[in-house]
């Protein structure tokens, strides 16, 4: 399978995908004001201080600010950029922003939708511009498809030998690799690693679920019950939550039914490796990858829900993959509309169930973090192919000096944005030196 984009990927959007980006832009920046939503899952437990009135908005905007800003220029801007395709961290961090650092309500949609006109409008002409230099960096970081795609396929793998040792993960490798090898053979046009990805985090579930069920009934067989406080505190604080987020029930349906109709305009991806299969045209592909993702983050995103009385911007993601499979965008609205309605009104059995299940709770924790291991060295690798084929053996000392720099002058950069970042740059250095008569770019 093919993983290279066409040269000049266009970021053009028709009329109706310019006021979709907008409205939605406008309406995630009213929810951040009012502390009802963010995407960033890192700013969303320092919510519960700014709701109970413990901190300002300033603060609160600052610690958005802060854990955000890399994201944005570093990830999301250089992603949309490669690919033609939008992604969460340029659309939705900086309306986390926006509408956090609103001094009024009425404010906060303004900032939104004229962040939403910026990326609409300002980044096909900043692409165009790009495409036009001599040395091309745009067109030279879709060298990171490859990198991104296939690396990312081995995150099951990983997670399950971190939580069930060398013996699970071995197994867990050859089958895919196996998967991969067969798809590449007899399904060329099919994303290699799509069966490969569903076998690994089907296996980490039932690897598991059977911990659980099995430490349950040593439970019971020893006599061991299960302690419940009714005035536990947690608990108390967590029905508050699920209340509070189910009294906006209709804003939150009204998200829901954006963000799924972003999705399923084909303009829009959840993730690195979605985006590129986005911009391919392969959206049953990009549906399961976004899927499988959505069982690292189920967990996360209920407790810190419960526990800050502030839901995500994408809720559990499940909008993604099923925006990108609907028919119509009308259909897409009515399906993320219901889809988010169940998702606010099930947060507290969700989080009744995960405390039921340890082992599952754990195994999101590890999907997480195997997803980032992959992603990170997926994105440095797909980065230094890059430096190599806008300045050969130069772009490569220019692009691998400012990330290690990065890393000795304590990450100012975080460290998934760094190297994407470290190519745009390197790439403008690169046309400066070309202007002063000192490089000659390669040629293709």
């Amino acid at each position: 399978m093919s993983t290279t984009l066409a040269a000049g990927t266009s970021l053009d959007f028709t009329l109706a995908q310019q006021l979709t980006v907008i409205a939605l832009c406008a309406l995630t920046a009213y929810i951040s004001h009012m502390a009802l939503a963010v995407f960033n899952d890192g700013v969303r437990p320092f919510l519960l201080d700014f709701i109970q009135g413990r901190t300002t908005r300033s603060a609160t905007t600052a610690v958005s600010f802060g854990l955000s800003a890399g994201f944005i220029f570093g990830l999301g801007a250089p992603m949309a950029l490669s690919t033609g395709v939008l992604n969460p961290w340029l659309v939705f961090l900086p309306t986390d922003i926006l509408g956090m650092l609103a001094p009024k309500k009425w404010l906060a949609p303004i900032l939104g939708g004229a962040w939403g006109a910026v990326v609409v409008f300002g980044l096909n002409g900043a692409n165009n511009v790009a495409h036009d230099l001599p040395v091309d960096f745009i067109t030279a970081m879709q060298q990171m498809s490859t990198p991104i795609l296939f690396l990312f396929a081995l995150f099951p793998v990983l997670a399950i030998t971190k939580q069930f040792g060398r013996k699970w993960g071995a197994i867990a490798g050859v089958l895919e690799l196996a998967l991969v090898v067969m798809t590449m053979k007899v399904w060329p046009k099919m994303f290699a690693g799509s069966l490969a990805m569903a076998a690994g985090v089907l296996m980490l579930i039932a690897l598991a679920v059977t911990k659980d069920m099995k430490q349950r009934r040593a439970d019971r067989a020893a006599g061991v019950t299960e302690v419940v406080l009714a005035d536990d505190p947690m608990a108390s604080l967590f029905s508050a939550s699920a209340a509070r987020l189910r009294k906006y029930l209709p804003l939150f349906m009204v998200l829901g039914a954006g963000v799924c109709v972003l999705a399923q305009m084909h303009i829009f991806g959840g993730g690195e490796a979605t985006s590129f299969l986005i911009a391919k045209g392969q959206y049953s592909e990009a549906a399961q990858v976004d899927f499988y993702r959505v069982f690292g983050f189920i967990p996360l995103i209920a407790t810190t829900a419960l526990a800050s009385g502030a839901y995500g911007i994408a809720g559990f993601t499940l909008v993604y993959p099923i925006g990108y499979l609907m028919p119509n965008p009308f259909l897409a609205a009515v399906v993320g509309a219901v889809v988010f309605a169940a998702e606010v009104l099930a947060l507290s059995y969700i989080g009744k169930v995960l405390g039921k299940l340890p082992s599952v709770r754990d195994s999101s924790e590890h999907l997480r973090s195997a997803i980032g291991d992959t992603l990170q060295l997926a994105i440095l690798f797909g980065s230094l192919m890059a430096a190599n084929a806008m300045g050969g053996g130069l772009g490569i000392l220019v692009v691998g000096g400012l990330y290690l720099m990065n890393e000795a002058m304590g990450r100012p950069v975080v460290k998934m944005a760094a190297a994407p970042a470290a190519v745009i740059v390197g790439g403008i250095l690169l046309n400066v030196l070309y202007w002063l008569d000192l490089f000659t770019p390669i040629k293709g």
